[in-house]
């Protein structure tokens, strides 16, 4: 929606207006503006203001409106944002204004929550993870599922068909896995990946044919989860109580919370066969800066930055909405270690795999649904999707790099 941008630069007087744009929920939006005031009480020359986007909107209304030379100040995105807006030059590199003691502050382990890209530090987070982990109703599930053949023995006890209609009433799974996001977990059970070091694609694979094969399987053979589910239906299925369990993000368990669920967390299970962990995408999120600021006023900017990626406010946040912190000292918080919910997202982050930040994923991603989809309707064999798969990939990279 371009209506709040065209708002936003027509107003008259933005000079002494520092502005974020931000993906964050409501609640979270609340505890931000709260830190904006304070942080506004301190620099009473600047009003500080924040302003709400969709995920898919910000990104393109951003590119917009900073090849103009106008946009906000900072944004507030997932790293793999950080591949399209520095090939565009439309985000500021920050090495110059973080020494290596600073940045030495921030996780480095499973993988560096600050993100670099081509030699250039682009971003600084103010948490990491936002990656599916297990989430499972503990009226149904009393000990989550350790292996793939636990889910599948589990899932046979759980599946419930009382009209004996053949199609249970109630799954033992249910998650939006007909988007590729929420499937490429599996690809990890046989030690594939999306892509390699060089950021081409690696999708004609034994692992990526074997994940497909699985999660069609427990749709069509085993009967644990729906044949057919996007995100909507799974979470509809997991609130009404007719899925014992789901595959979902952070941003949903205040949900399951609030409608006074007692819900559990879990690694994804692993492959038994061979020890392998499901390896879901953890991503940090956190802020980049307009690469038009100049001045009194990136300063002011960057000093914004720095509070908002501070360990009181990583903490508040933490605290509140049960986030893993970019920081390495906040980690172990006696508060936070003691929310079960908290240790489970922490454990499972420990075998995911990073966010690729590179521009090449966003054209993966549309290379893969029609091959992956069209193994549940038929048209393709997981081997055959796999090679369709590639083959767009491959495609659509090269014309978007020529």
């Amino acid at each position: 929606m371009l209506l709040p941008l065209l708002l936003w630069q027509c107003a008259k007087d933005t000079s002494n207006r520092i502005v974020i744009w931000t993906t964050m929920r409501p609640v979270e939006r609340d505890l931000l503006q709260k830190k904006l005031d304070e942080f506004a009480a301190t620099h009473p020359q600047y009003e500080f203001r924040q302003l709400y986007y969709q995920t898919e909107e910000l990104r393109p209304n951003y590119m917009i409106s900073a090849l103009a030379g106008k946009g906000p100040d900072l944004i507030h995105v997932a790293s793999d944002n950080v591949g399209p807006l520095s090939e565009l030059k439309v985000v500021k590199p920050l090495e110059d204004y973080f020494d290596q003691a600073y940045l030495d502050q921030f996780l480095t382990d499973p993988f560096s929550a600050n993100t670099t890209l081509n030699g250039h530090l682009y971003q600084i987070a103010d948490r990491v993870g936002n990656h599916l982990t297990l989430v499972y109703n503990k009226k149904f599930v009393k000990e989550p599922p350790r292996t793939i053949e636990d889910l599948i023995r589990m899932g046979k006890e759980l599946a419930v068909d009382a009209d004996n209609d053949g199609n249970p009433d109630r799954y033992a799974l249910a998650w939006n896995f007909i988007e590729p996001y929420f499937a490429v977990p599996f690809i990890g059970l046989y030690g594939g990946w999306i892509l390699n070091d060089q950021n081409q694609p690696t999708l004609d694979t034994k692992a990526v044919a074997n994940a497909a094969q699985l999660i069609y399987d427990m749709a069509n053979k085993y009967k644990i989860i729906p044949r057919e589910c996007d995100y909507e239906t799974a979470n509809a299925l997991f609130l009404d109580e007719k899925s014992a369990m789901i595959i979902n993000g952070p941003w949903s368990w205040g949900t399951y919370i609030k409608r006074g669920m007692d819900i559990g967390l879990a690694r994804i299970p692993m492959n038994g066969e061979t020890g392998q962990w499901a390896t879901p995408i953890v991503s940090p999120v956190g802020y980049m800066v307009n690469v038009n600021l100049t001045g009194e006023r990136l300063d002011i900017t960057l000093e914004l930055l720095r509070y908002l990626t501070s360990s009181e406010t990583q903490l508040a946040f933490a605290r509140e909405f049960n986030l893993i912190p970019a920081r390495k000292a906040l980690v172990d918080d006696s508060v936070l270690v003691k929310d079960p919910l908290y240790q489970a997202a922490l454990d499972q982050m420990k075998v995911g795999r990073p966010m690729p930040v590179v521009t090449e994923l966003r054209w993966i991603w549309d290379a893969m649904r029609p091959g992956y989809q069209g193994i549940f309707t038929g048209r393709y064999t997981p081997e055959e999707a796999a090679k369709e798969m590639q083959q767009l990939a491959e495609k659509l990279i090269r014309e978007n790099r020529e």
